[in-house]
């Protein structure tokens, strides 16, 4: 296994060099890393990028977070954040996971856990394996019935985020919600 020093490793000279990344299988040997353990690991590393003291008001920092837990997973999924009044996350949870092409997303379950929760806010999420940023008709659909669902019991939706591939939009920023 060739050494590389970590300042070698750090640099944005090599960016394209391609460092082979290792795992430990179950029997204790080492093997290369696939794309599907790099993608599991980053998923659990996603969770690093939020403790309890990150305001999740920054569009950024919610892009970033869930381009890491969405970003490579070949079905749709639909995840919400659930928030306290400070934006500090309760809870992630994934609510559907669905096909290549669509993921069935029930607002009545999304309103039952933010007030079993007792959430203050959500920020709701879905990535597009096929690479498009650009919301469908059904995602604004979605968008405005979860909001106005939302509303009546009095907690706010902040923010859709689409992921697609190493790409995320915001539907706030869009102007969308």
């Amino acid at each position: 296994m060739e050494r590389v020093s970590d300042s070698a490793a750090l640099s944005y000279d090599n960016m394209d060099a391609g460092q082979t990344l290792y795992v430990r299988s179950t029997s204790g040997q080492y093997q290369a890393a696939t794309d599907s353990d790099v993608l599991a690991a980053a998923r659990v590393a996603a969770e690093t990028l939020i403790g309890e003291q990150v305001d999740m008001s920054n569009p950024g920092v919610v892009k970033r977070y869930f381009q890491a837990k969405l970003s490579g997973v070949g079905h749709e999924v639909a995840a919400v954040l659930y928030l306290n009044t400070r934006c500090k996350v309760i809870r992630y949870m994934e609510m559907s996971h669905g096909t290549l092409t669509q993921a069935s997303v029930y607002p009545r379950e999304i309103v039952k856990a933010a007030l079993r929760l007792d959430a203050a806010a959500i920020i709701m999420s879905h990535n597009h394996p096929s690479g498009t940023l650009e919301p469908s008709a059904a995602d604004l659909t979605l968008t405005r019935q979860l909001k106005h669902a939302l509303a009546l019991v009095d907690v706010r939706f902040l923010d859709h985020i689409i992921v697609a591939g190493a790409s995320a939009t915001s539907l706030a920023e869009l102007g969308q919600m």
